[in-house]
């Protein structure tokens, strides 16, 4: 296969085949993420695409399941997703889902026609770092979006059929607006309504913007008991029709796994008594946390 640097995608997509169609994020500018910033954005050429695509129609049947990478795939015309995902259909019919990271831009750029066009020809999820609820978190980020044009995405994609997945970042608001990032999270959620939330630990990285806030004394990251009252704050206030909610990332000092609102109060039970005891030998060690 053709990957060009670095490859990312979701945790839940560890068996998936990685389909490389975009090089880097469009956007690029996330104050924490340090993922992309030795690529610079492009579309890939079709010849590139289509010889990963017949060199999986060789291997066979070993996966199905399929994540477009990179950052932001979902970006690209709906005239070049179609011609993947048309190509996918046709050469590897085992593949029952494609998957690829998307975000109020891109979901916006794309009409609830295109989405669903988009949905007939085989996409079936999109996992979006929303990362946080609170406008004022999100500015500060640089995120490029507001909670209100989140709330938007969600909708269009529910009209259309897709599967959305969010992703939201403990303490990414700092001290300073740990609480206030933690209930505008929860209430957004609690509007959006999805079916997927993934909450991952925010981990400061040199290079990235929010480093250089941290090595100027304009960001404190919170402890990880913080971030674990955070968390605490999100499930205990967002309110989903049906929601499996987790905290497996290999970033998260503690994992887990529940069906919201059904196990609400077992997983309430369990940070409860982890927070109170103060005992860091009950969180992941930090050798053990990655990205």
């Amino acid at each position: 296969m053709d990957y060009v640097g670095q490859i990312f995608r979701p945790p839940s997509e560890a068996r998936s085949l990685l389909l490389q169609v975009t090089v880097g994020c469009s956007h690029n500018r996330c104050s924490y993420c340090a993922m992309y910033r030795d690529k610079t954005f492009a579309a890939k050429d079709w010849s590139h695409i289509e010889a990963d695509i017949s060199e999986a129609q060789a291997m066979g049947p070993q996966f199905d399941k399929l994540f477009l990478c990179d950052g932001d795939a979902l970006i690209l015309s709906t005239t070049r997703l179609l011609r993947i995902l048309e190509a996918i259909k046709a050469r590897l019919p085992w593949i029952r889902r494609v998957g690829t990271y998307g975000d109020t831009r891109s979901v916006g750029k794309k009409s609830l026609d295109e989405l669903k066009t988009l949905k007939d020809a085989g996409l079936g999820i999109i996992y979006h770092g929303m990362e946080s609820g609170d406008d004022e978190v999100m500015r500060q980020i640089d995120k490029g979006a507001t909670a209100e044009q989140c709330v938007t995405s969600a909708e269009n994609l529910r009209q259309a059929g897709l599967i959305h997945s969010v992703i939201v970042l403990l303490g990414i608001g700092g001290t300073d607006r740990s609480a206030q990032h933690a209930e505008a999270t929860a209430r957004i959620l609690s509007d959006m309504d999805p079916a997927y939330v993934g909450a991952l630990t925010t981990t400061v990285l040199p290079g990235t913007p929010l480093y250089a806030a941290q090595q100027a004394d304009t960001f404190c990251l919170p402890s990880k008991f913080q971030m674990l009252t955070e968390l605490r704050t999100i499930v205990a206030e967002s309110v989903f029709s049906h929601c499996r909610f987790s905290s497996n990332h290999a970033s998260n000092y503690l994992p887990l796994g529940a069906n919201l609102p059904a196990e609400r109060d077992a997983v309430l039970r369990v940070l409860d008594e982890v927070i109170a005891s103060g005992d860091e030998s009950r969180l992941k060690p930090e050798s053990w946390r990655g990205l």
